[in-house]
């Protein structure tokens, strides 16, 4: 049986029965309706107290935040300038849990979990504790040699997934296993092209920048031979969608007048994909690349059967199916420990990374046995795939997201999360849109909510920056920057929620005044 996560002021309450193999719970939230604008009470005038935290970090006795900043600029490449988050920088020194140091000896609550990656917890004591009996054993050996622990976590991580995604690639991150899976996917149907969702991003290296859609991630130059990008189906920001498209707890305010069951705004955005179909790739194609929820993209939701329906026409030309779900997976998405679960599909291929090492750099590829034989035409070799601390950190994870029931917190919290955030949309113009699953959220700025057109990036900038001040760090997407991302360690509380919550409210409130 679950336990209660939260029963913070009676807001939360599970019931039912879930196991990390099951890939399904049945879950009850206690949680009024949508408050109408004329509810909601005013921001707090003050700060809230940030919740209580009895870790106590180290002093920080290192070089100066000048002295670091010279070197990033004389010594790093140029490109951690451009990424430097905020205006006035975050000099990070410590991570415990769900909190996050500077150097200062200032305490933030991190939302954003270095994007998402972060799974179970900043130094996680469990996880930190089965890095350190490696270490002491084994640092390297490759998958020359056979070492127990590579092999002991890739029959665990197997087990994890439906059948029959059965066959394990361990590699460093998601741009390279994204670039195996392409390589894998040409190999076993021998076609070429490939397509994915525009406003998705599955890597940064040369062969996936043509799998990314994003303006942002891409340089002049060739790549990403054979990738194709067709329209998402953002049921927020496309053309077509509704009050009902999406599996989520929030929905759209655009209006619906769908029959139920059915979902006009799916037709219209599959008639989309089989445009593509007939005018942009040949007869036959070697893959389609799916995020079950886009993380960079900014949290984009698809209609719910929308997968499905694109699957059975990718496999009709001799396709395979890939989710990518180096976000969306390991539990984050609450109902499911897959993302892929939620859309009722079984992938041919799965890539994975980020929270499957809870930071530490990892990344892997499921499939199936047919396709991992067509990979042994030739050889591949990965030096550190595979490596016994990055297998013992990933053990470790499974073993902790079971123990502490992170994914269930996911659902519970995330939850209560969207629901709340949906009255500040309500009574807020500039909140387009809350959306996602679990602790995978997405909150949409717009300029207004009839156009719709993005909130500037210097008033996200303003709104960001002011979040940060106040003690929380959260993340930003979107083609055009305009979605708050929120994706912490799936460790946090309804406390932490609350908190969030009340900044949120106070930074926005902060801002519309300012205007």
């Amino acid at each position: 049986m679950l336990k209660v996560v939260s029963s913070l002021r009676g807001r939360c309450v599970l019931t039912g029965q879930s196991g990390p193999r099951s890939g399904s719970a049945k879950f009850h939230l206690a949680s009024g309706a949508l408050c109408q604008k004329s509810t909601l009470k005013p921001p707090p005038t003050d700060i809230p107290d940030m919740p209580p935290c009895n870790f106590q970090p180290e002093e920080y006795t290192g070089m100066s935040k000048e002295r670091m900043m010279e070197i990033r600029r004389q010594n790093c490449s140029p490109m951690t300038m451009k990424v430097t988050y905020y205006k006035k920088p975050v000099f990070i020194h410590q991570g415990y849990m769900q909190w996050l140091w500077d150097v200062d000896g200032k305490r933030y609550l991190d939302l954003f979990a270095g994007v998402a990656t972060v799974s179970v917890g900043h130094c996680h004591p469990k996880v930190v504790a089965a890095a350190e009996k490696q270490l002491k054993r084994l640092w390297h050996t490759t998958h020359i040699y056979v070492n127990p622990t590579l092999h002991e976590y890739c029959e665990k991580l197997a087990s994890y997934l439906p059948d029959p995604l059965k066959v394990v690639y361990l590699t460093n991150s998601g741009s390279e296993a994204n670039d195996m899976a392409m390589l894998m996917a040409r190999l076993h149907t021998g076609n070429f092209d490939i397509i994915t969702l525009r406003g998705s991003y599955h890597g940064g290296s040369p062969q996936t920048m043509g799998l990314t859609s994003n303006a942002a991630y891409k340089y002049p130059i060739a790549n990403g031979l054979g990738c194709t990008n067709t329209m998402c189906p953002d049921v927020f920001r496309g053309p077509w969608g509704g009050s009902r498209c999406r599996d989520s707890p929030v929905q759209t305010t655009r209006e619906c007048d769908c029959a139920q069951g059915h979902c006009m705004a799916n037709d219209q955005y599959i008639g989309q994909l089989k445009e593509t179909f007939h005018t942009s790739v040949p007869s036959q194609v070697a893959a389609f690349f799916g995020e079950p929820i886009q993380g960079v993209g900014g949290a984009v939701q698809y209609p719910k059967t929308f997968l499905k329906e694109a699957f059975k026409l990718v496999r009709e030309r001799g396709g395979i199916c890939i989710a990518d779900e180096v976000q969306t997976g390991f539990g984050r998405t609450g109902s499911h420990f897959w993302g892929f679960q939620g859309h009722d599909v079984i992938p041919d291929m799965v890539t994975m990374a980020k929270g499957i090492g809870n930071g530490f750099p990892m990344g892997a590829v499921v499939t199936t046995p047919e396709i991992a034989a067509s990979f042994a035409k030739g050889v591949h070799f990965n030096t550190f795939g595979g490596n016994p601390v990055a297998c013992a950190v990933a053990s470790s994870v499974l073993d902790t997201i079971e123990e502490d029931g992170a994914q269930q917190i996911s659902l519970a919290v995330g939850t209560y999360l969207m629901t709340e955030m949906a009255k500040l949309r309500d009574k807020y113009e500039i909140v387009g849109d809350v959306r996602g699953k679990g602790l995978q959220i997405g909150v949409e700025m717009v300029k207004d909510k009839a156009s719709r057109d993005p909130l500037p990036a210097e008033a996200m900038s303003e709104i960001f920056e002011d979040i940060k001040d106040m003690g929380i760090l959260i993340g930003k997407g979107g083609i055009y920057g305009q979605t708050f991302r929120i994706k912490p360690p799936m460790c946090i509380t309804m406390e932490d929620a609350d908190f969030f919550l009340a900044i949120f409210d106070k930074s926005i409130h902060n801002y519309m005044e300012r205007r």
